[in-house]
């Protein structure tokens, strides 16, 4: 057998940054899907162990060598409102295979549960899996997923009882912005050092030999803002609505996390939201950027004392070296729309048409990805998809005008996306105990673009009983 073993370096890190845990004990936990090839880069011999096995040790049943769970202290603004303590509610840190974190999720209760349980539905673990694994082969920043275990148990929710289940999750780390705010609010200074130092340290070598504080602090919120400014802008570019974009899912790897109330948008609205705990709409489509850009500054505000004595120094070299980046982040977005129709070398005026062509999928209640999907057809004249308006025919005019390349536009624009009445589907009938969709549909989202015979239910936007009007957290 393979040697192996975890690693956890967050466990160097002072206590107050964690809090040891074990998992609850399930009767019998059954796996439902498992990612060898993930494993594989992550030299874990997955090959080795019986389907029984990894059920067990991705359940937190059983440890696999260098184990140590812990569960990590954080806090965050939740719809823009201060909680100083949130931290691992239903998930421990297992350790780290090859500098990446693994971690459980539906683990049971620790000290950061509060009133819950501790526990997830299987709903959420089908979700997560399915949209995360589509998010990475659609070249997103994402945490990934390793595996997917039924716990043989029901937990309650508010449409009453479901079956439950464990997600494991692969991440570049758990570093969240409100890992930064759990130690700024307790204004605990010598935390944050260590914690800017260790966030450096794995996630951006290169400001590695800097000694300055100040330049440390600067340089950090600098990376980090051109890496979520990016992300974002992926983000849109495929009409993916996280839902919950609190800062304690904002992580400092610039990858995207938690897939709970997200969704991809069908019919284009700029202001589309699904979550059903966004009730006035914070974590829109369209506003997606300046949340973004509000979370970045949160973190700014916790490096404020770090960056010097005098405050308002500190917030003028904020305002300085930073805000500029952030204001770029309307313009990423609008290049990645560009590049989706071809354009790829992006001129000022290109803003025009890019907002012509969206405000036409919402008018007109097109559907967003089959909208770009066909874009290489009208090129060729073909209006049967769009119909033969006034508006689409104004734009096409000076689409073609611009000379847009449409040579690679079906290797931009997917035709397989997680689409919500289909992740619902593959929820319902896994709670039956039939799988085989979920099997299904977890292949044929490895290769978006790639149009293959057979797969035509994949494609189509939901018929109206199928919609789905909201997406749900879990816990």
């Amino acid at each position: 057998m393979s040697t192996f073993s975890f690693e956890n370096s967050y466990l160097n890190l002072p206590s107050a940054f964690y809090e040891r845990v074990r998992a609850e004990q399930f009767s019998r936990p059954e796996l439902l899907q498992f990612n060898h090839e993930l494993a594989k880069s992550l030299g874990f011999p997955s090959r080795e162990f019986s389907t029984e096995e990894l059920a067990n040790f991705f359940a937190g049943q059983k440890l696999l060598p260098g184990s140590k769970p812990i569960a990590l202290a954080y806090a965050g603004f939740q719809f823009g409102h201060p909680v100083p303590v949130l931290g691992d509610g239903r998930a421990m840190l297992l350790g780290e295979l090859k500098g990446f974190d693994v971690q459980l999720k539906g683990s049971g209760k620790t000290p950061f549960s509060r009133r819950g349980d501790g526990l997830s539905a299987l709903g959420p673990v089908v979700r997560e899996y399915l949209v995360s694994e589509a998010m990475f082969v659609l070249g997103v920043p994402t945490t990934r997923a390793l595996a997917a275990v039924r716990t043989g148990e029901e937990v309650f929710r508010q449409f009453g009882p479901e079956p439950g289940g464990v997600f494991t999750r692969v991440a570049g780390s758990h570093i969240r912005v409100g890992t930064f705010q759990y130690f700024s609010f307790k204004k605990d200074l010598s935390s944050l050092k260590i914690l800017l130092d260790y966030t450096i340290k794995r996630h951006y070598p290169e400001l590695s030999h800097l000694s300055n504080l100040r330049e440390k602090c600067l340089s950090l919120l600098k990376a980090f803002s051109l890496r979520q400014g990016n992300l974002i802008a992926q983000w849109s570019g495929l009409g993916f609505i996280h839902g919950v974009m609190n800062t304690d899912n904002c992580f400092l790897s610039g990858e995207t996390v938690d897939y709970g109330p997200c969704a991809f948008m069908d019919e284009f609205r700029f202001h589309k939201v699904f979550s059903s705990i966004d009730e006035r709409g914070r974590y829109s489509f369209f506003n997606q950027v300046p949340i973004i850009q509000w979370n970045i500054l949160r973190l700014a505000d916790c490096l404020i004392p770090l960056i010097s004595d005098d405050e308002k120094e500190a917030i003028t070299l904020v305002e300085k070296e930073v805000i500029p980046l952030l204001e770029e982040f309307p313009q990423m977005r609008t290049r990645e729309f560009a590049k989706k129709l071809g354009i790829h070398d992006f001129k000022a005026e290109d803003e025009s048409l890019v907002m012509d062509f969206l405000t036409f999928l919402e008018e007109e209640s097109m559907d967003f990805t089959l909208s770009f999907r066909n874009l290489t057809k009208l090129y060729e004249g073909d209006f049967s998809f769009y119909g033969e308006s006034r508006k689409i025919k104004d734009f096409t005019s000076k689409w073609l005008a611009r000379n847009p390349k449409t040579e690679n536009l079906d290797q931009l624009n997917p035709l397989y996306i997680p689409r919500n009445h289909l992740v619902q589907k593959a929820i319902e009938l896994s709670y039956k105990g039939d799988d085989s969709f979920f099997k299904r549909f977890n292949e044929v989202l490895r290769k978006p673009f790639e149009e293959r015979p057979g797969c035509e239910e994949f494609t189509l936007p939901p018929q109206e009983s199928e919609k789905v009007l909201r997406t749900f957290c879990g816990t």
